[in-house]
């Protein structure tokens, strides 16, 4: 039972954090930051934020940088719009899966290139 608040506590966060990096002003913070999961421990005392951004792994290390520079605010204001007694401590984590992810779709499709034009190749060898 305690497993299911933890998880709904934890998607709460995330839903509310993004929605918290988008009022920020703070020019170290990427506006293209993604939350891509929360971690909330059982006693609910920390959250492990783990997000990132499209620019590349150095923007989403300067944007926690920034992320961390502003924890309070962020901190005070999911407390406002989760209506929890205790708001979990805040842990920004730079996570560049989205940026591993995009290099191996690349990857793939060069793959998918080379084996359409060996069959390309291969179709008009037969042909003559």
């Amino acid at each position: 039972m305690a497993g299911h608040r933890i998880n709904r506590i934890s998607e709460d966060i995330k839903r509310e954090l993004s929605a918290i990096f988008r009022t920020l002003k703070d020019p170290r913070i990427s506006s293209m930051i993604t939350v891509l999961r929360v971690d909330v421990t059982n006693d609910l005392s920390y959250a492990t934020v783990h997000v990132s951004t499209i620019e590349g792994e150095e923007k989403t290390k300067e944007s926690v940088k920034g992320l961390k520079s502003a924890q309070g605010y962020i901190r005070h204001e999911l407390g406002a719009a989760l209506k929890l007694r205790h708001v979990p401590e805040l842990r920004f984590i730079a996570d560049n899966s989205i940026a591993y992810s995009a290099e191996i779709n690349q990857i793939l499709k060069g793959l998918h290139l080379e084996a359409s034009e060996e069959n390309a190749d291969s179709d008009t060898e037969s042909d003559e």
